[in-house]
C-alpha cells in the first residue's frame, strides 16, 4: 500500500454523509460517489447533503465529487462502501473498472439480497479480493450523532493489521474514538443481526410491550446474536463489546434507529409495504430477516427473535399474536 493512499466513499445516505465528515477531519481530499448529480450539485454550493444528515458540514473544497462511479474507483486506493445492501449490486454492475489491488471497507450493515452473503464475503467470493485486503466499519454509533459531533465510538476490523491502522487514523478525531479488531465476520455478522433486533424492539414497542420487556428482549437478543455468530464462524470473542453488544443496544433504543423505527410502524398496525413508503431511509433489518432465517435454518442455531420477526415481516403473521408467543420464549 502507498505511505499515503486515496480514501473514497461511496453511497450518498447519511452514513456515507458521516463517514465523508469524520474523515475530512484527517484527510485533504476525500474522494465520494453518489448516484444523484442534484445532490453533487448542492453540495458544492452548501457544504452539506441536501437528502440525508443536513446538520452535518462537508465542505466541498475537500471532496472529489462524481456520479461515475468506475472514477472513483479508478482513482482511488481504499474505497469505503456505503451503500444500502439492497442496491449494492446494482451499483456493482456499473463497474467497468477493476477492484485488483483495492482496500475495499465495508459500512454496510447487511446481507447482499441476491448471494446471501455480508458484504466482505460478497467481495471475496465474488471479486477475488483478499481477505487480507476486505476490512468493516462498525459501531455503536449513528450518524446523527456524528453530525452533532457527540463523543462516538467505531471499532475497525482487518486481518491485516496495518490496513486497520490506517483506517483508525483516517476516522478518529475529537469525537471519534477508534478501536481495531481482527474478527472480521464475527462484527459484521453482528451489524447485520443487530439491526433485525432492532426491527423486534420496534415491533414490541408499537405493540405497547414497555422497557421491562425491551430490557429482557435486548439480553436475549445478545445471547442470541452469541449463538448464530458462533455457528458460522466460531472463534474466541468477546460478545460484551462494544462492536457486538454496544452496537446492539444503541440500535435496539435510540430514537436515531431507522429499523427500530420501521418496527415500530410496524407494530402499530402499518403493513411492510406502507412502513418502507412512510420512511425516507433503507431499514436493513428487513432484508436481513430473511437471509438470516435462512442461514438458521441451515445451520440450525436456536432464534426465536428473529424467528418472530421473521413471521411478522415475510408470513404475513399477526404481530401481537407472534410476540405473545416470544414471550414465552425468552428467560
Amino acid at each position: 500500500m502507498n505511505e499515503q493512499p486515496k480514501i473514497a466513499v461511496l453511497g450518498g445516505g447519511s452514513w456515507a454523509t458521516a463517514i465523508v465528515k469524520m474523515l475530512t477531519e484527517n484527510l485533504e481530499t476525500v474522494g465520494w460517489y453518489m448516484r444523484s448529480k442534484t445532490s453533487i450539485d448542492h453540495i458544492k454550493k452548501n457544504n452539506h447533503n441536501p437528502k440525508y444528515l443536513r446538520s452535518a458540514d462537508v465542505y466541498a473544497s475537500q471532496l472529489d465529487l462524481s456520479s461515475d462511479i468506475n472514477k472513483i474507483v479508478a482513482n482511488y486506493d481504499v474505497l469505503i462502501f456505503a451503500i444500502p445492501s439492497a442496491f449494492l449490486m446494482s451499483e456493482l454492475e456499473k463497474l467497468i473498472k477493476s477492484l485488483d489491488g483495492k482496500i475495499i471497507f465495508s459500512a454496510i450493515k447487511g446481507i447482499v439480497p441476491e448471494t446471501g452473503l455480508i458484504v466482505g464475503e460478497h467481495f471475496h467470493k465474488e471479486y477475488n479480493i483478499p481477505l487480507d485486503n476486505i476490512g468493516v466499519i462498525t459501531g455503536p454509533c449513528h450518524a446523527e450523532e456524528v453530525a452533532m459531533e457527540r463523543l462516538s465510538y467505531l471499532t475497525i476490523a482487518c486481518q491485516n493489521q496495518d490496513n486497520a491502522k490506517l483506517m483508525s487514523k483516517s476516522l478518529k478525531s475529537w469525537y471519534i474514538k477508534t478501536k481495531i479488531s481482527d474478527d472480521i465476520i464475527g462484527t459484521e455478522y453482528a451489524a447485520m443481526l443487530k439491526n433485525i433486533y432492532a426491527v423486534a424492539a420496534g415491533i414490541a414497542h408499537g405493540l405497547g410491550y414497555g422497557d421491562n420487556f425491551q430490557s429482557v428482549l435486548m439480553s436475549n437478543a445478545i445471547r442470541e446474536m452469541k449463538r448464530f455468530i458462533k455457528k458460522v464462524h466460531k472463534m474466541k470473542r468477546n460478545i460484551n463489546d462494544s462492536a457486538y453488544l454496544g452496537d446492539l443496544l444503541v440500535t435496539g433504543y435510540s430514537v436515531f434507529s431507522r429499523n427500530r423505527q420501521f418496527g415500530n410502524m410496524v407494530g402499530k398496525g402499518y403493513t411492510v409495504k406502507s412502513a418502507q413508503m412512510e420512511m425516507s431511509m433503507v431499514a436493513e433489518g428487513y432484508y436481513a430477516t430473511k437471509s438470516a432465517f435462512k442461514m438458521k435454518e441451515e445451520n440450525g442455531a436456536k432464534t426465536p427473535i428473529i424467528d418472530a420477526v421473521f413471521n411478522v415481516l415475510y408470513a404475513n403473521k399477526d404481530a401481537k399474536k407472534e410476540f405473545k408467543k416470544l414471550t414465552n420464549k425468552l428467560d
